[in-house]
């Protein structure tokens, strides 16, 4: 490896670092308790702005919630949350979400996401994975709102659906793409 990767290759992972412990030191505080209650609301707050969401939980196999979310970025940034599976409506487990990014981005911003897993081949993956990077695996479409205009029980296809929720902050566009989510001990 050239130098200029290498030293390309650190700057990434420290910018990723610090923005993880950031997060961390955030979510650490955050029991399991915390998590249960937060991941409960942050749903019922996506079900309010997104009733295609909540038609989608009826079916889901398992949800998995992020209701908290971190990004921040200075040309290269990184995003973090803690979050849990829930399945019915008991949560069975938690993960977190680690994000690395680099271009034209300045600022920070919170969010939340869910991904609802539509078959048990999803869950079976998400499970049994060392951990899921999104985009490898099963399919996920993230929900906009041209998706959601055209999404039905009946029109159900693919693995996954995302929904991205409570953006806050000044940075613009969110993607999960190339998102590591791996499980946690809470």
């Amino acid at each position: 490896m050239h130098s200029i990767q290498r030293h390309f290759l650190a700057l990434i992972l420290a910018t990723v670092a610090i923005v993880a412990m950031g997060g961390m030191n955030q979510a650490q505080a955050a029991t399991a308790e915390n998590l249960d209650r937060d991941s409960q609301q942050a749903l019922q707050t996506l079900y309010q702005v997104q009733p295609v969401a909540q038609t989608l939980s009826k079916t889901a196999k398992a949800i998995l919630v992020f209701p908290n979310m971190i990004k921040a970025g200075l040309v290269f940034g990184g995003s973090y949350g803690e979050g849990a599976l829930i399945k019915g409506s008991t949560v069975v487990d938690y993960y977190n979400s680690v994000t690395g990014s680099w271009g034209l981005q300045i600022g920070a911003q919170s969010y939340g996401y869910a991904v609802f897993l539509m078959s048990d081949k999803a869950v079976n993956y998400l499970e049994t994975s060392k951990g899921w990077e999104i985009g490898v695996g099963p399919t996920v479409v993230v929900v906009d709102e041209g998706v959601a205009k055209n999404l039905s029980t009946s029109s159900l296809k693919d693995d996954a659906y995302a929904f991205i929720f409570s953006q806050q902050g000044l940075m613009a566009g969110i993607s999960i793409e190339g998102t590591k989510i791996s499980r946690i001990n809470r």
